[in-house]
């Protein structure tokens, strides 16, 4: 492949403008086909359907590469950044909700009417998995990464995490500290995809999170997923449990980011090139 034309500045806002067009007309048109799946599967798969898309226009009209640029390239490293990302996500996941029931602060109560469907675990685990990688792509892909060249990795983060946020305000019962929270999430995510060069990280962070939540019968940003035949029902104040929204509209979960944010810091990460990211001018 030849090289891309030198990039300017106007050039690099150009770009994310048009990422953004691509997207939201993406989502717009996916959704409305996808409406009759149900809520959560449109809104999953359409993310998915259209960041795919998105991203692989504006890489091939303006970077003349292909979806792997956006740090989905896989070899060894990228393998363990996911099983790292997952673990973490997946870990956090059952400890805040481990200890409670431990210390009795919450308990499961079986739901007769909606008993284990091992079908259904499969079916709902691979669409959030969908979900996970489809926001990944929208929120730390192409247009991220390259406002991250040219404002910095801060100056880019906090907006992008400001948006992420923004999004999940139309979710069933979404509160302000659920909105917090989201933030802390998108702050989370997107540092992990600057500490490893990669999407693998915060894709791994961003399902083992979402996958372990339905299988204690609480609900995810709001969706309620009757998998198990249990339900966990809390007997602590909502604002540590996060109420109808799930655990990401409690304190609990603001506890688990800082020790997620602790243990990135900490990891043996090792971090992969990625050419997006590079400071803008520098070749």
């Amino acid at each position: 492949m030849s090289p891309a034309p030198p990039i300017t500045r106007f050039g690099v806002l150009v770009r994310v403008g048009v990422f953004a067009f691509l997207e939201i007309a993406g989502l717009l048109v996916f959704a409305r086909l996808m409406q009759p799946a149900g809520y959560l599967v449109a809104a999953t798969m359409s993310t998915f359907a259209a960041a795919a898309i998105a991203n692989s226009l504006a890489l091939r009209i303006y970077e003349r590469s292909r979806l792997a640029a956006i740090g989905l390239s896989w070899n060894a490293v990228s393998g363990r950044h996911l099983l790292l990302g997952f673990g973490g996500g997946a870990g956090a996941a059952i400890v805040i909700l481990v200890l409670p029931l431990a210390a009795g602060a919450a308990e499961l109560r079986p739901v007769p009417e909606t008993p284990l469907q091992w079908g259904s675990i499969g079916f709902v685990t691979l669409v959030l998995l969908f979900g996970a990688v489809g926001e990944e792509m929208l929120f730390r892909g192409y247009g991220f990464q390259v406002l991250v060249g040219l404002l910095g990795p801060f100056a880019a983060l906090l907006p992008v995490s400001v948006l992420f946020a923004l999004a999940h305000t139309g979710n069933p019962d979404a509160t302000t500290l659920a909105l917090a929270n989201t933030f802390g999430w998108g702050v989370l995510l997107g540092y992990s995809l600057l500490r490893g060069g990669d999407l693998w990280l915060p894709i791994g962070l961003h399902f083992g999170w979402n996958g372990v939540l339905p299988l204690f019968g609480v609900n995810v940003s709001g969706f309620t997923m009757k998998l198990t035949g249990y339900a966990m029902h809390w007997n602590i104040d909502h604002v540590w449990s996060g109420g109808a929204y799930g655990p990401e509209g409690g304190l609990l979960c603001s506890l688990a980011l800082v020790i997620l944010f602790v243990g990135l810091a900490k990891a043996p990460i090792e971090k992969q090139p990625a050419t997006l990211l590079r400071p803008f001018g520098e070749a």
